[in-house]
């Protein structure tokens, strides 16, 4: 039988873009819930950050930010920005996920050798940040 465990967590950026490496924190979770058997999506409830997975490699981190500003510089002349200053995280997150999804099996996340899991600040700093974790499948039994 197939049941589900919904985990929101809280956490804080420090940079206006910023790419927090999650992937300790994410087994952490399927660790502590239980999960044997299923899938674990990783979901922000944010329009202005969003969800990767790539490898953790400096070189590669400060590569993706210079892409990310040279697709939606923080400076650019936006129509949104009239209103807001966060036009280029709008545009960012909406060409990028919200959420991202991982086997589990034996109750390890499978992913890539290279494969971390990122969320990425488009709009920081932020004090408050939500993500959630939605866990399907089997669980151990306590």
């Amino acid at each position: 039988m197939l049941d589900v465990r919904v985990v929101e967590e809280s956490f804080s950026s420090h940079k206006r873009i910023e790419i927090l490496d999650f992937t300790s924190k994410l087994e952490e979770v399927v660790r502590k819930y239980g999960l044997k058997e299923g899938i674990v999506m990783v979901f922000l409830p944010h329009a202005t950050a969003a969800v990767t997975a790539n490898e953790n490699e400096p070189g590669l981190i400060g590569d993706i930010k210079d892409v990310l500003t040279k697709i939606a510089p923080p400076d650019g002349s936006f129509r949104h920005n009239l209103i807001d200053d966060n036009a280029h995280a709008h545009i960012l997150s909406a060409i990028m996920k919200a959420f991202y999804i991982f086997p589990v099996k034996e109750g390890r996340v499978i992913r890539g050798t290279w494969q971390n899991l990122f969320i990425v600040e488009l709009d920081g700093p932020r004090h408050y940040r939500k993500i959630v974790y939605v866990l399907l499948g089997k669980f151990r039994k306590t």
